[in-house]
């Protein structure tokens, strides 16, 4: 368990393997996060990276200035739909791409992401989406 926003810089910023990893691994209670992101906000890529990170954190980190920051959101099979669907309009393509790959997007999401801008996002989209609906009939 990671006990401070410091002890998480420190094991993020590690070159011990077993403690890089565990800044990826391990988890913290909520305040933590909250803490590494308010002292430490270069580190929010890596908060977004965690394993165990709260979806509430997550939430608020899909708002993030950074894409980058938000396509790791994106790429969490645990967001909820309300949060992919947030994703789905985001700004940027590689957000919208990130998700349009999460494996666990819904066909609500997909349904929204066929229409992107970006033909990239439409057609993998649309491939998954046929993947999705031909499974659920049975085909």
């Amino acid at each position: 368990m990671i006990e401070s926003a410091e002890e998480f810089k420190r094991l993020r910023e590690s070159e011990v393997i077993d403690e890089y990893t565990r800044a990826a691994h391990d988890q913290a209670p909520t305040k933590i996060w909250e803490d590494v992101l308010e002292k430490y906000p270069k580190l929010a890529f890596w908060v977004a990276q965690n394993k165990t990170v709260p979806v509430e954190i997550l939430e608020n980190l899909a708002a993030h200035d950074d894409p980058k920051v938000r396509g790791m959101v994106a790429r969490k099979r645990k967001i909820p739909e309300s949060l992919m669907l947030q994703l789905a309009k985001d700004k940027d393509e590689s957000v919208r791409n990130a998700l349009a790959n999460n494996g666990k997007i819904t066909e609500a999401v997909l349904r929204v992401l066929i229409n992107d801008s970006w033909q990239v996002v439409r057609e993998r989209a649309s491939e998954k989406l046929r993947a999705l609906t031909s499974k659920g009939s049975g085909r």
